[in-house]
């Protein structure tokens, strides 16, 4: 844990604190002032009924009481009743010996000699990791139980045809619902019954005791009234199963949260990437339609293009062919029909010139279905005897040819 969310934890718990002591001394502090209040008026009340009581051995005697009942002692009870209760029978030592290990310590009951507190040191440094290992078996296999269970009434919804992420919330719900009828609600009850409690008291005693707090002012099995010695080890036997079903419910709670944060994780890096890479693509784009400032280098000058080449089908009508041209080109047998004037685009210099080019050259192949030369060679394998052409624009033209 980093240093940062250390320091921020603990600022929270301590403004928790803060706030609750608060609020306990809000609402309990009038109720203490109020009880010490009637405790001074019925001292002085019973010092005036006693006019031979001085204040002083007054205020010894109620010191010891205080001191008795610490101890164990009940005033109900004295030396000429026949009561047999006692704080240290075996039930109640069991339940004593149970707080210890458990770690709830009510306080209703504490030991007075040396040799007690001293068997207590070592007795807690055994028994509580002993306990610890029980309690992670028990929760365990419970909770493995309480699944189980649940896992029937899943399969029952999943036959109905529920979608599965309300199946898992409805299972979870389920967990906690039979956890705390079973091990919340009905010793509610019972400990009403029993103990002769109010509803809140006993519900207010299950939850400090499952909780491991423990204050001490109510305690089953402490009453006097009680005479059952094996009232109270039925008592730890519950906090035992209370302890383990609330052990198996932080454990699933702290998975679910681990789960949480690893799927958040897995998220946010997703995000983050998504982020950057649309962020990236942003960048690239601005900075190309900004772009520099200097202008873009000038493009090389092409040559124009050349004219389109003329129609495979016909001949130009600008230019009509004399006549010893077309002895020479038409062939002597009348019922063949003429041949297309191949060589005849080639008497022109300009025309020519879109023969010679080679992009002219794929459009007169895609316009009419003329054998095209191999690349490297401009004219065909055979072609026919044709006057020589000039090279240069001074030279006079062949003869038969139209200027």
């Amino acid at each position: 844990m980093r240093s940062t969310t250390l320091l921020a934890l603990l600022a929270l718990v301590l403004l928790y604190l803060v706030s609750g002591a608060l609020v306990f001394q809000a609402l309990e502090q009038p109720h203490e002032q109020q009880a010490q209040r009637e405790l001074g008026e019925v001292r002085e009340k019973f010092l005036r009924a006693h006019p031979c009581v001085s204040d002083q051995d007054l205020g010894l005697f109620i010191k010891e009481v205080a001191d008795a009942l610490g101890g164990g002692a009940n005033p109900d009870t004295n030396s000429t009743s026949n009561s047999n209760h006692s704080a240290w029978d075996l039930g109640s030592a069991f339940f004593f010996s149970g707080t210890i290990i458990t770690t709830i310590g009510y306080g209703n009951a504490a030991l007075r000699t040396d040799a007690g507190r001293l068997f207590c040191i070592f007795y807690a440094l055994v028994g509580i990791p002993l306990f610890g290992i029980l309690l992670a078996g028990v929760g365990d296999r419970l909770g493995s139980s309480l699944r189980r269970g649940i896992g029937h009434i899943e399969a029952i919804f999943l036959k109905w045809h529920v979608p599965p992420g309300l199946v898992r919330i409805l299972s979870a719900v389920l967990f906690l619902l039979i956890g705390c009828l079973l091990f919340v609600l009905t010793p509610t009850f019972v400990f009403c019954y029993v103990e002769g409690w109010s509803k809140l008291e006993a519900i207010y005693f299950v939850v400090v005791t499952l909780t491991t707090v423990g204050f001490g002012d109510y305690v089953a099995g402490a009453s006097p009234n009680q005479n059952s010695a094996a009232y109270q080890p039925l008592v730890w036997f519950w906090i035992l199963l209370g302890l383990a079903y609330f052990a198996s419910v932080l454990t699933t709670i702290g998975n679910w949260l681990r789960v949480v944060s690893r799927r958040t994780r897995a998220e946010m890096g997703g995000l983050t990437a998504q982020a950057a890479s649309w962020t990236g693509t942003v960048t690239a784009r601005v900075t190309q339609r900004v772009g520099p400032t200097a202008p873009p280098p000038p493009e090389k000058e092409r040559p124009p293009p050349p004219p389109p080449p003329p129609p495979c089908a016909a001949q130009p009508a600008s230019r009509p062919l004399s006549p010893a041209a077309r002895e020479k080109t038409e062939p002597p047998s009348p019922p063949t029909p003429p041949t297309p004037p191949t060589a005849s685009a080639l008497d022109y210099p300009s025309e020519n010139l879109a023969f010679i080019d080679e992009s002219s050259d794929t459009q007169s192949e895609r316009g009419c279905a003329l054998p095209r030369a191999p690349r490297g060679r401009r004219h065909p394998l055979n072609p026919p005897r044709k006057p020589a052409r000039p090279r240069g624009p001074g030279r006079p033209r062949d003869k038969g040819v139209p200027a």
